[in-house]
């Protein structure tokens, strides 16, 4: 079974790249890789390879060293900015992972960017794909097929079996990385870590503000003090503003999009010359 694993090196500090008290990778990359090791370690295929690919400059390589200590069989830096696009930064990793069963990810990295990587690669290489993982079970051994578990909304989960070839994204919470003996921890230092090169060029200037919905119109509170307070938090007492409705899928989320007009969340459709939206 060939597993890889992605991961993305982020420096929290560009004057101080070198320094891994600001630099380096997620929790949820290195629950990936863990995942990845047990995985192979369960894997009835004795010949069980795990490769830790990662995008960023040369200062990710004391990262993938670090990765070969703990068990990783192979690593691989794309020499590439890490402030690269989404989408660009998939392609860039598809290309090393073509013929892999499992590809894992961390669900989210270091500078908490969009979190968005797996999936694109899974588009890439049109395999399937679960995200958001807090639990791999062990493969089972006649057909290989994996059970994971997936947090949904409201504390609920969703338990998948997921057959090869697929892209899995894990929390942070899924597994803990284990510790390297430190006989492998000096063999490291002195690996060689395999260097391509991947796309060049950054994002585009912009102004980032954090995001802010459009504020609702509220009617000014009236009666009494408490009740003036609790109109104002929105709390205690009053009409309840929830409605139960069942619609099909295009009808309920064309409701979707008429309530959030109303609440002056979304600006109103602009109309076609013929008068239809």
């Amino acid at each position: 079974m060939k597993i890889a694993v992605c991961w993305k090196w982020v420096s929290l500090d560009r004057e101080h790249e070198a320094d891994r008290r600001w630099s380096g990778v997620s929790a949820a990359d290195e629950a990936a890789l863990e995942v990845a090791l047990t995985v192979a370690d369960d894997s009835t295929d004795a010949s069980s390879e795990v490769t830790v690919i990662c995008l960023g400059p040369s200062g990710a390589d004391d990262v993938l060293r670090d990765a070969l200590a703990v068990g990783a069989t192979t690593v691989r830096r794309v020499d590439a900015s890490t402030e690269l696009d989404s989408q660009v930064v998939a392609v860039a990793l598809a290309e090393h992972l073509q013929g892999h069963d499992l590809v894992f990810c961390g669900d989210y990295s270091l500078d908490r960017g969009t979190g968005s990587v797996p999936a694109f690669i899974a588009g890439e290489l049109s395999s399937a794909q679960a995200l958001g993982l807090l639990e791999v079970r062990a493969p089972d051994p006649t057909s290989g097929v994996l059970r994971v578990v997936r947090r949904l909304d409201g504390g609920r989960r969703e338990i998948l079996d997921v057959a090869a070839p697929a892209v899995l994204s894990v929390e942070g919470s899924a597994a803990t990385l284990r510790r390297a003996p430190l006989a492998a921890s000096l063999a490291a230092r002195m690996a060689t870590i395999e260097v391509v090169r991947g796309p060049h060029g950054r994002l585009p200037e912009a102004e980032i503000h954090p995001y802010r919905p459009r504020a609702r119109v509220l009617q000014a509170p009236t009666g009494g003090s408490l009740d003036r307070v609790r109109q104002i938090l929105d709390v205690g007492g009053g009409d309840v503003h929830a409605e139960l409705v069942t619609l099909d899928p295009p009808a309920a989320a064309s409701r979707i999009f008429d309530q959030l007009r109303d609440w002056g969340y979304l600006d109103a459709p602009v109309s076609s010359p013929t008068g239809s939206d």
